[in-house]
């Protein structure tokens, strides 16, 4: 089978979302287990924060809120920061043309900074959002934002660390309050 030209492939426009608490820490997810053992060799590392795809005629910050409610449940939020850039990630050539349904090269990305203001009561990555999307988390936690590319999938380190670089004053900001 010959592997699809990369370059001839377009991005898939997504959000990510990163959720800080009052101490700086940020959500992140761990991924279930996939079915396809081939896909689960090449994504390795299971954390994430949550992400998604931007649907038709949608504004990025509004599926920003969708995604996050759809995989956490999570609604209290307030925005403090949306990336200058849109970051981009290609996917590995052993899965190029088989993941994101094979029709693209990887995701471009815009990334916003949220604070919760919720109680963690209102966190569930088990049954989430109204219950019509499947869980794509079974466990989550709160870490260091510096600490993230080295928890997610290594074809994703670099996105993860521009969502660092944008990001990093809020942890700081978050614990003054």
């Amino acid at each position: 089978m010959t592997r699809p030209d990369r370059e001839s492939m377009p991005y898939r426009d997504c959000v990510g979302t990163a959720v800080f608490n009052d101490r700086g820490l940020v959500f992140i997810g761990r991924r279930k287990p996939e079915d396809d053992p081939e896909a689960s060799e090449v994504h390795g590392s299971p954390w994430q924060m949550p992400q998604g795809g931007i649907d038709k005629g949608e504004r990025p910050a509004d599926t920003a809120l969708r995604e996050l409610f759809e995989e956490t449940s999570i609604r209290s939020v307030e925005l403090l920061a949306e990336a200058p850039d849109w970051i981009t990630y290609d996917v590995p050539d052993d899965v190029l043309g088989k993941a994101l349904k094979g029709k693209y090269r990887g995701q471009r990305q815009r990334w916003f900074a949220f604070r919760f203001t919720g109680d963690e009561s209102e966190i569930d990555v088990a049954d989430p959002g109204d219950g019509s999307m499947p869980a794509e988390f079974d466990i989550w936690r709160w870490e260091e934002l510096d600490a993230l590319p080295d928890l997610i999938v290594p074809f994703k380190r670099e996105a993860y660390r521009k969502v660092v670089d944008a990001f990093r004053d809020i942890p700081q900001r978050l614990r003054r309050r």
